[in-house]
């Protein structure tokens, strides 16, 4: 299993079009062969920074994801509000175990 995690720190006063646009991103995502887990969040703490959460079956899907034309809309929202920073990882792991 890929998992993807990590932050993406907005611009203050970024325009409100890239919500939307994470928000179509997620939907589209979420539809995806080979998609787990796809999930934007903001930090409580820090509304101007994005936390991002994604689980795919393997790299074939993850690239699939990659070539899409919902990640290419995405892209474009993107570039016209970039962001002032990110760190996004990727992880090669197993299914994990429930906690608790």
């Amino acid at each position: 299993m890929i998992q993807i995690n990590g932050t993406i720190s907005l611009a203050p006063g970024t325009d409100d079009t890239l919500i939307d646009a994470v928000v179509a991103m997620v939907r589209a995502s979420r539809g995806e062969d080979g998609c787990l887990d796809y999930t934007f969040a903001r930090d409580l703490a820090d509304p101007d920074t994005l936390v991002l959460f994604e689980r795919w079956r393997d790299r074939e899907a993850l690239a699939a994801h990659g070539a899409s034309a919902h990640m290419a809309e995405f892209q474009k929202v993107m570039a016209a509000n970039p962001p002032v920073g990110r760190d996004l990882r990727i992880y090669e792991t197993d299914d994990g175990q429930p906690l608790g």
